[in-house]
């Protein structure tokens, strides 16, 4: 495995893009993919991602634990997870704070629920749970907003900080997410961060949305299929001013434009994290 070094901008690894990030010897870069399409014992996906292992430090980003479930998460679905993070040894482990299972059938989505006494007390079991497996701790991160639920107990701010007293877990600050909740949802993005358990956040994403085609930008939707928009950066700026150097993670998974676009975004997030110029690229 390569020398741990600070983690400064990642980017989401794609597959059309293996050779050149391979290559890719930026200072500070690292790639996330998402656990579930490499629980596998071998094979040429496992061989790619142990080659980009050996050169670049991972994160694994998982969709599918479902933790804000009604039940546990799977234990065989556990005991492949852990099995892969021996095996990559990943700077970083998340996941999101929602859920994506019912009854043994998984839900292409990442759904609501409402954040009740109840719900804390089996989240925070299942984040437990997950964490004894894996003997580390998981970051856990905001979830985007499309509607209001009722029946509420606690601010989600507030349910994301006692998560982390209760469990020791830490969190994922997605400012996209932030940035279209609070348009969809009527909030101030000031009054969210300014709440946010900052001090917790042990990784951020940042991605593009798209307004709905039906709607417009009364609703927007966390696509990850644009840019960085102009808003968020300015949020993440605040973020980082106050929270620090967090390792940051551009999001893209659709409309996946050449490497080369991506690496730029990848620079802005760089530079913001180190506050000097980006260092030399590698990348030829």
């Amino acid at each position: 495995m390569p020398t741990t070094t600070p983690l400064t901008a990642g980017l989401s690894l794609k597959p059309q893009h293996y050779e050149e990030a391979l290559r890719c010897n930026d200072h500070g870069l690292w790639w996330e993919v998402h656990p579930e399409n490499y629980l596998a014992d071998g094979g040429p996906r496992m061989a790619w991602l142990q080659a980009i292992r050996a050169r670049h430090p991972v994160s694994l980003h998982g969709v599918s634990l479902s933790l804000a479930a009604d039940a546990p998460p799977d234990p065989a679905h556990l005991q492949r997870l852990a099995a892969l993070v021996r095996r990559i040894e990943p700077a970083l482990v998340s996941e999101h704070l929602a859920w994506s299972a019912w009854r043994g059938r998984y839900h292409p989505d990442l759904l609501p629920f409402p954040r009740t006494h109840e719900a804390l007390a089996r989240i925070a079991n299942n984040i437990a749970r997950t964490q004894d497996t894996l003997q580390r701790s998981i970051a856990i991160e905001n979830p985007t907003h499309y509607l209001h639920i009722d029946g509420h107990d606690w601010a989600e701010t507030d349910f994301l900080a006692e998560l982390v007293r209760r469990t020791g877990c830490s969190l994922l600050l997605d400012v996209n997410n932030v940035y279209v909740s609070a348009n969809n949802l009527g909030f101030g993005t000031q009054d969210y961060l300014n709440t946010f358990p900052l001090h917790a956040v042990a990784e951020v994403h940042l991605a593009g949305h798209h307004a709905d085609p039906v709607h417009g930008n009364a609703l927007l939707i966390d696509s990850h299929d644009a840019p960085v928009a102009p808003a968020v950066w300015a949020l993440y700026e605040q973020v980082i001013a106050r929270a620090g150097p967090v390792p940051t993670l551009i999001e893209r998974d659709d409309h996946v434009p050449p490497f080369g676009e991506l690496l730029a975004e990848r620079d802005q997030a760089h530079s913001a994290l180190t506050a000097v110029q980006p260092e030399e690229a590698s990348c030829s």
